[in-house]
């Protein structure tokens, strides 16, 4: 079990391993691109290399990239829908050059039209940026919290997703806060139990492989995508201890996307307070 945090790549993309050993994360996550932008930014082989050589220096890692936030492959929208793969395809891409996992990303929102009139172009498109990739790399896919219209914040729709693409390389990355703003409450044993049994059940163990660690600042169901400093939000230590101690996530890394004690971002303070709730629920 790794704790990591996303980190920013200002200044090369290599400097995300500067950041991350300043903070004590021991994986990354990056954007690879301004995450509201769909222009995508060029990297050098250079900074490349930098990255791949110093990662592995530090034994930084698994490492991942999140994919933009305009991202929307249920969009009824066909032109979204392409740019969106276009995003993806670039990111992806990237991804192998710099030795990393996969890129993790939302899947969107169906806008009001219900998922059953997009969900042929919403596989479709999975498939497509799978085809166009290289095989190496994950295309993985987050769990949302249940605002608005937006896509995979149940387990039984995600699993209907991850069956309907049949494609190995699928995965998924389950965000702590997201899981309980919709609905799953990981505080508990039992919930989480429960919780476990069903992503199982629907999805596959096997497809889940990384972890959004995330406090939470909306209460449980609340359907609200806020994120919180770990232990300080509704979820809480104890929650943590519970989700770190259960064995579905024993092998797996857990990224912060916090907003940190200073509002910008995973810091020191919330990896160390990670760590030392890993090094109680795993007896360390």
């Amino acid at each position: 079990m790794r704790i990591g945090a996303h980190v920013s790549t200002a200044g090369g993309v290599d400097k995300a391993i500067d950041r991350a050993l300043e903070m004590g994360a021991e994986a990354v996550q990056i954007f690879a691109s301004a995450p509201q932008s769909w222009r995508r930014r060029e990297f050098s082989a250079e900074e490349v290399e930098a990255f791949r050589a110093r990662a592995q220096a530090e034994g930084i890692g698994p490492n991942y990239i999140h994919g933009p936030y305009l991202v929307n492959l249920a969009s009824p929208d066909p032109t979204l829908v392409a740019k969106s793969v276009e995003a993806l395809v670039t990111d992806m891409e990237l991804c192998h050059r710099l030795g990393m996992k996969g890129v993790i990303f939302h899947l969107g929102s169906h806008k009001k039209v219900g998922l059953e009139q997009v969900f042929p172009r919403l596989i479709e498109s999975l498939l497509q940026v799978l085809e166009r990739t290289p095989a190496d790399t994950w295309l993985v896919l987050e769990n949302s919290a249940g605002m608005g219209d937006a896509v995979g914040s149940r387990f039984a729709e995600l699993g209907r997703i991850v069956r309907a693409a049949g494609h190995e390389r699928i995965r998924v990355c389950l965000d702590t806060q997201h899981m309980f703003a919709a609905g799953y409450d990981v505080r508990t044993r039992e919930g989480l139990e429960a919780a476990m049994e069903e992503f199982d059940r629907e999805v596959g163990l096997e497809r889940l492989v990384a972890v959004h660690a995330n406090d939470s600042k909306c209460p449980l169901a609340g359907g609200v995508d806020r994120h919180e400093n770990i232990g300080q939000g509704y979820i809480g230590n104890e929650g943590f201890l519970n989700i770190l101690s259960h064995p579905a996530f024993r092998d797996l890394p857990f990224l912060l996307e916090v907003p940190g004690s200073d509002g910008s971002g995973p810091d020191r303070p919330n990896v160390e307070a990670l760590k030392a709730l890993r090094s109680v629920a795993l007896g360390a």
